[in-house]
């Protein structure tokens, strides 16, 4: 047989796997949608969900919920050129939803005012414009508050990094692979501005966990070498919470002697949703061949790989989520939002230290369920 015939067959269930994944999975069809209205005097995506959308209306929310103002900010390095290390300065664009429901432009300082108020930090996964990418924010803030309507309330951050789609989905997925390390460093760069007593809850879904993770080393290493210009992240006085979704990371990053074993003293809390059923995830060590290893959020992790005191939990959301890998279907479970929320806010305004959770790897069972800190009640 002729060798380019060979090389055909070899690469026939790749191509295949690869046109499955550009389509939609039949899971994802039943996952509620919003559409924004037609004519609005703002943003579009910024207008308010209609009702029957899944953690956004009022009669899902609950009275306290309802009672809560939008927080929501997003930061943009979508134009900002790539970078090798944290940088001294940067000038990302930052937006703030306003009580109408339009993006306004905002200034920096504002958003990181009120030391005393939780950050929540949402990151994104590849292939969402920017549209999308705040709209992903806003379902994740409206579910956060539905599902935990006692939890304290927070200001949810949308960092919205260069993810557009761009060709064919495996030479996107690797540049992308390489820009999210690039990311890592301007999330660094902003989080190193977040003053040590405020606490900070961080959910990075596909890329965006390894954004996070990426950021979370620059930071280790920043204090390390005693720069006095970062806020220290080993030791400050303010919890982190830690919540990885679908993470596109190889699955030893936090192994004893994995690549971002060094975050973890940062760490107070890590929660890990993962799904072994996951069709792009399982396709994960085609985009860095020198790897060699499966997706962290196809595998998961040992549970002793943790340290003691640090927060663990992780759950397979294979049997809620089937084969996609798309966010909305997790914001779409009430299960596997309970499990991001706790993950994400238990306890963050009262620095609760709370015993590591078991480690489970079939169905969702939540930790002890999120009580309301004093620093949350009206």
């Amino acid at each position: 047989m002729p060798p380019l015939h060979i090389a055909a067959r070899l690469l026939a269930p790749l191509w295949l796997c690869l046109c499955l994944l550009a389509r939609r999975s039949p899971a994802e069809e039943n996952v509620p949608w919003c559409p924004a209205p037609q004519e609005t005097p703002c943003d579009s995506s910024a207008a308010a969900p209609r009702a029957g959308c899944p953690g956004t209306s009022d009669a899902t929310a609950g009275p306290r919920c309802r009672r809560r103002r939008r927080d929501v900010w997003s930061v943009i390095t979508r134009g900002l050129p790539d970078v090798c290390r944290m940088p001294d300065h940067a000038r990302p664009v930052v937006e703030r939803l306003d009580e109408e429901g339009c993006w306004r432009g905002a200034d920096l300082d504002l958003l990181l005012e009120n030391p005393g108020q939780p950050l929540l930090v949402f990151i994104h996964g590849n292939r969402y414009d920017h549209g999308s990418a705040r709209e992903q924010g806003l379902l994740l803030a409206a579910r956060t508050c539905a599902s935990c309507p006692e939890a304290a309330d927070t200001r949810t951050v949308i960092f919205s990094w260069p993810s557009d789609k761009q060709g064919i989905l495996l030479r996107d997925s690797r540049a992308k692979y390489e820009r999210a390390q690039s990311e890592g460093h301007y999330l660094a760069w902003l989080l190193s501005k977040v003053e040590p007593d405020r606490p900070v809850a961080i959910v990075g879904y596909s890329y965006g966990s390894l954004i996070a993770l990426e950021a979370l080393e620059d930071l280790v290493h920043a204090q390390w070498a005693g720069r006095a210009d970062i806020r220290p992240w080993i030791g400050r006085t303010a919890p982190l919470h830690l919540v990885l979704v679908a993470a596109a990371v190889r699955q030893d990053a936090l192994a004893p002697r994995g690549p971002y074993r060094e975050t973890l003293p940062c760490v107070d809390r890590l929660t890990i949703l993962y799904n072994s059923s996951d069709m792009a995830l399982n396709f994960f060590e085609h985009v860095d061949r020198s790897l060699r290893t499966e997706a962290l959020g196809h595998e998961g992790m040992p549970a002793a790989w943790v340290p003691r005191g640090i927060g663990f939990g992780q759950v397979d959301a294979a049997r809620i989520v089937g084969p996609s890998h798309r966010f909305k279907n997790y914001l779409a479970s009430p299960d596997l939002m309970r499990r991001i929320c706790s993950g994400a806010g238990k306890g963050l305004c009262c620095q609760e230290k709370d015993a590591p959770c078991g480690a489970e790897s079939e169905g969702v069972s939540a930790c002890d369920p999120v009580s309301a800190c004093p620093c949350s009640l009206p």
